[in-house]
């Protein structure tokens, strides 16, 4: 006949636990990694370094983004991940405003007055993207360079 020592069943339940801890723990890991800043931010770079007028979009896969004029941070249930513009500064176009309609596709001339009037707006909204919160991210994220006369304007809008 087999007999158990009476140490070994403390042992049964130290290892039961132990389990129980590794179980937990590899089940509370993020089942995917967080958002690809440097991506979206090297997509941003790359109208923000060019001396000519162009449009990108790259896709967003966050729940929340948040934009300054200096760099761009994207978070999702995974985590969140930051990144810094090599080029810039770039001006984040507040939703529904003059800059986001230039940025999907508006010529500037029809949404503002002047070139300066753009400047203007453009600067007004990199003061105001200093202390920039989470917002909810959209599917993509659009980057417009922008030439009118003197003015020279990245808007992303994300």
């Amino acid at each position: 006949m087999l007999d158990v020592a009476p140490g070994a069943t403390y042992w049964f339940l130290g290892l039961a636990a132990a389990s129980l801890v590794v179980v937990g723990v590899a089940a509370d890991l993020p089942t995917r990694p967080p958002p690809d800043a440097s991506a979206a931010a090297n997509t941003v770079d790359a109208l923000a370094a060019s001396d000519y007028a162009g449009t990108a979009t790259h896709p967003v896969a966050a729940s929340a983004v948040r934009v300054t004029a200096r760099s761009l941070s994207l978070r999702s249930s995974a985590g969140a991940a930051h990144a810094t513009f090599a080029f810039g500064p770039v001006t984040p176009a507040p939703a529904e405003s003059a800059l986001a309609a230039v940025a999907r596709g508006v010529p500037p001339s029809e949404a503002f007055d002047s070139p300066s009037a753009l400047g203007d707006a453009a600067a007004a909204a990199r003061r105001d993207a200093r202390d920039a919160g989470w917002r909810p991210a959209d599917d993509s994220m659009r980057v417009r360079r922008v030439n009118w006369g003197d003015v020279r304007v990245t808007l992303v809008l994300a």
